[in-house]
């Protein structure tokens, strides 16, 4: 078990604040067109801290432990790669300014980042108190994994968010941008912008994101600070990252399927380490070590299956996945017309 100072804790809490508000502070003073040159930059700056942190970890507190590090900021990332999906679904629905689309992903980061807080004290106590809590999650990870697979050719309904449909009900919105606000007064009327709602948007795949990543992380770890760490640091580079492979993203045509392996091998891993505490030792466990070679070995597969895929078909495009089938536009129109 690890015994995490309360310094150390404000210090790496501290760090991540500090990274943050930089990405803030360049977002509000400078809106721009973020180019190819300084993602790059951007994006190894953060890896490069992410690795450093570490190394640091496992020098101070054992290999075990910086492995478990690793692997958990492993699965973090490569889940984060699909969560860029989703944001690149939701800018271009939007149609959201590239001077905004700094903006829009550091917010999505902040967020992601207090709700992925909120899930990780609320996990490690549950997993604290009741051991049953891992066959729940991996119940609940192989569960998203089959709906993952199944749906792995489509995309998210970003219409069919039940807060951005809610908001175009019942709120006044402009018609554009007014230079990246989130209200503005229009004859003396206070209205949203569309931004306003593209947040909204972001905010809820967010929710819907921490609830598959942190039991995917406790299945890699058990250390509340592990997988804070391992969720902070990955989150931190997701918005140089956008920007970079923006255009990549597309070539990924195999990567939810991927994933959905990747969370059902670690629901697996959880229900194995339920069963070999509360029903029998003799029940194998998975080490963290086999997880981080699966895992690495999944997402270097179905980079290069995909990469290959679309070098012999250029037609063929990539989709983040969806948790559920959605129906096609015209149906749903036809559909809420009846309805009236």
């Amino acid at each position: 078990m690890l015994d995490i100072s309360t310094l150390t804790w404000t210090v790496t809490v501290g760090l991540i604040l500090v990274l943050l508000a930089v990405d803030l502070i360049l977002a509000a003073a400078r809106p721009h067109r973020v180019g190819f040159g300084e993602a790059t930059a951007w994006s190894v700056f953060y890896v490069l801290v992410a690795v450093a942190f570490g190394v640091w970890f496992a020098l101070r507190y054992g290999g075990d432990f910086g492995t478990e590090y690793f692997a958990g900021y492993i699965v973090e990332k490569s889940l984060s790669v699909d969560n860029l999906f989703v944001f690149v679904i939701i800018m271009t629905t939007f149609a959201v300014p590239e001077e905004h689309q700094h903006k829009v992903l550091t917010f999505g980061i902040v967020l992601a980042l207090a709700m992925r807080a909120v899930f990780i004290a609320l996990g490690a106590t549950l997993l604290a108190l009741f051991s049953f809590m891992f066959l729940l999650f991996g119940l609940l990870l192989i569960y998203t994994a089959v709906q993952l697979f199944r749906h792995r050719d489509e995309d998210p309904d970003v219409d069919d968010n039940v807060m951005v449909r809610a908001a175009r009900r019942f709120l006044p919105i402009t018609p554009d941008y007014v230079g990246g606000r989130l209200t503005t007064r229009v004859e003396g009327r206070r209205m949203v912008t569309p931004l306003f709602i593209v947040l909204l948007a972001i905010g809820s795949i967010d929710l819907l994101f921490a609830l598959d990543s942190i039991p995917a992380v406790f299945g890699v770890t058990q250390e509340p600070y592990i997988v804070f760490a391992a969720n902070a640091f990955a989150l931190l580079g997701l918005r140089a990252l956008f920007f970079l492979v923006k255009g990549l993203l597309d070539r990924l045509v195999y990567l939810s399927a991927g994933l959905a392996l990747i969370l059902a091998f670690i629901g697996v891993k959880l229900i194995l380490h339920w069963a070999h505490v509360d029903l029998s030792e003799s029940v194998p466990e998975i080490s963290t070590p086999l997880s981080l070679i699966v895992i690495g070995g999944v997402l270097a597969v179905v980079t290069v299956a995909s990469l290959l895929k679309t070098r012999r078909d250029p037609t063929a495009t990539a989709h983040a996945g969806s948790l559920r089938a959605h129906p096609p536009k015209a149906a749903a129109s036809e559909r809420e017309d009846g309805a009236r």
